[in-house]
């Protein structure tokens, strides 16, 4: 059942996606060589709290954390460590969530340590977070979700990359995940149609190579199979009569 937000309801979210985005910002700031992912997740806990806001991933499903840090070629659901220490040059995606009055927000960012990524490691981020861009575009009334899904893949794929197919988008509201599923792949025309007051996390998942992936032993943490590298940029975005409007900007 897809739920339509009222005006009150998209105020809500709102806030709770400037909260978010302070998180992603400070927590952003930290990523550094040395830095462990368990010294990004205490400075995103502690950031969570002072703003009011509860973690919207830790005990989802018995998940341990409020941060899913991704290495290198995890492409999702990454458990922050101490033992994982962050070196010059790795990719370390920041996906995170929280709830501010009853209100989910999800978004995700992908950062170079070290600053100053080898040119394909940029590409591979400027691809994927302009696929998210371009699909953003499509949120708009009367286009449906194949829409948002073709924008990404067409993107992704003619620059030589691979959208991963296991993991989607969502709806999202008083829950987590609501309906609809968001995929990064798909056909123009195809899908549920939007409508004013759907929120949507749009996530695009990219892989530098073949898009497979497996579930590590730790049954969270995603890998792609042939171990190329990933990145991960996410949104919510509410439809409305004036267009697409980014709740986590």
């Amino acid at each position: 059942m897809i739920v339509c937000k009222t005006p009150m309801e998209m105020e809500k979210m709102r806030r709770s996606g400037r909260a978010l985005r302070q998180v992603l910002e400070h927590v952003q700031k930290l990523v550094a060589p040395g830095v462990t992912t368990m010294d990004l997740e205490r400075a995103a806990a502690e950031k969570i709290s002072e703003l009011g806001a509860k973690p919207a991933f830790k005990g989802y499903h018995d998940y341990p954390c409020v941060l899913c840090t991704s290495v290198n070629n995890e492409v999702i659901h990454g458990i922050p460590s101490e033992k994982r220490k962050l070196h010059q040059g790795d990719l370390v995606s920041i996906d995170c969530g929280v709830v501010l009055d009853g209100f989910y927000a999800d978004s995700a960012i992908t950062v170079a340590v070290g600053g100053s990524p080898q040119p394909e490691l940029k590409k591979l981020l400027d691809v994927t977070e302009a696929a998210l861009y371009r699909a953003i575009e499509k949120a708009r009334v009367g286009n449906t979700v194949g829409d948002l899904g073709a924008a990404v893949q067409q993107h992704v794929e003619a620059n030589g990359f691979s959208v991963v197919r296991e993991f989607v988008g969502h709806g999202i509201g008083t829950r987590l995940h609501e309906d609809p599923q968001v995929p990064n792949y798909g056909s123009s025309g195809a899908g549920p149609r939007l409508r004013e007051g759907m929120v949507l996390a749009i996530e695009p998942m990219v892989a530098a190579g073949k898009p497979d992936v497996r579930v590590l032993d730790d049954h969270w943490t995603a890998v792609t199979e042939d171990g190329s590298l990933s990145a991960h940029f996410e949104h919510c975005v509410a439809v409305t009569k004036d267009g697409p409007v980014v709740l986590t900007a």
